[in-house]
C-alpha cells in the first residue's frame, strides 16, 4: 500500500472552483500536476498526499470503499450512498458551500396535502380513484424511504429519476417527487410545493474523512497537517 493520503475533490465546475477556494483560504493550496485538464493533484507543502479530482457523485462511493482517506461532498450523497455512513465515515468539518435541501414535494394544485400524514390519510382513497399507489419520482431513493418509514406512509412506489425530477409529475410520470433544491424556483416554475413537514435533510459540502481507508502513521501526519491548517 502506497503511504499517501489520499483526497478526492470535485473534478469540475463551481464544486471544484469552491472546494479549491475554501481549501486554499485556510492555506491548503491544491494545485494540478500534468495536464492541466488531468485527474491528478498535489498540496503545496506536504508531500504525500494525492488530490484525485472526481466526480462529485462518485467522492462518496470513493469514501465508502476507502479508496479516499478524505473527500469533499455533500451530506445528501453521503446519506443517500451509505445506509451506515455513521460508521464508513466522519464528518470533519463543514465547509459553508453547497447548500441544498432535499425535499417532498408535491403539485402546487393538492390544496388538501399540506403534511405527509395527508397523504397517508388520503393513500387509500387515491388506489380506489386510480388503481395504484403514489409514485414518488427521485435520485434519492434511500433518503425517500427512510423519510417516510419515519413518518409512517408506506402506500407509494418509487420511480427512479434519471433527468429532471421536477418535471415528472407534470409529465405524468410520477405524481410527487423527492428531490433537491437550492432556491425553491425550479420547483415553483414546474407548479410544486414542499411539504410543511417535507424537509428531509438539510445538506452542504463538508469534508469527510473514511473510517474503512487504511490509515498509517505517515498518512495520519499529512491528515493532522491539512486538519492544521484549516483549524479543525
Amino acid at each position: 500500500m502506497t503511504e499517501r493520503l489520499q483526497l478526492a475533490i470535485p473534478s469540475k465546475g463551481r464544486m471544484m472552483e469552491q472546494a479549491t477556494g475554501v481549501l486554499g483560504e485556510g492555506g491548503v493550496n491544491v494545485r494540478k500536476t500534468g495536464n492541466e485538464r488531468g485527474y491528478r493533484g498535489e498540496i503545496e507543502g506536504i508531500d504525500n498526499v494525492d488530490v484525485l479530482f472526481v466526480s462529485a457523485s462518485e467522492i462518496a462511493w470513493y469514501l465508502k470503499t476507502g479508496k479516499a482517506h478524505l473527500g469533499i461532498t455533500g451530506a445528501d450523497l453521503v446519506q443517500e450512498r451509505m445506509t451506515d455512513w455513521e460508521t464508513r465515515v466522519e464528518i470533519i468539518k463543514p465547509l459553508g458551500f453547497g447548500h441544498a435541501d432535499v425535499v417532498v414535494a408535491v403539485p402546487d394544485c393538492w390544496l388538501d396535502v399540506r403534511r405527509v400524514a395527508h397523504l397517508d390519510e388520503l393513500a387509500g382513497g387515491f388506489r380506489t380513484a386510480h388503481g395504484r399507489w403514489f409514485r414518488v419520482a427521485t435520485k434519492y431513493v434511500n433518503l425517500a424511504r427512510q423519510f417516510f418509514v419515519g413518518h409512517g406512509f408506506n402506500d407509494y412506489r418509487i420511480v427512479e429519476s434519471l433527468g429532471a425530477t421536477e418535471g415528472t409529475p407534470a409529465a405524468g410520470t410520477a405524481d410527487l417527487i423527492v428531490d433537491i433544491t437550492t432556491t425553491g424556483a425550479t420547483l415553483k416554475a414546474n407548479a410544486l410545493r414542499i411539504l410543511d413537514d417535507g424537509v428531509i435533510l438539510k445538506s452542504q459540502a463538508n469534508l469527510v474523512a473514511s473510517n474503512v481507508a487504511e490509515w498509517t502513521p505517515r498518512i495520519r501526519e499529512a491528515q493532522n497537517e491539512i486538519m492544521s491548517r484549516l483549524g479543525v
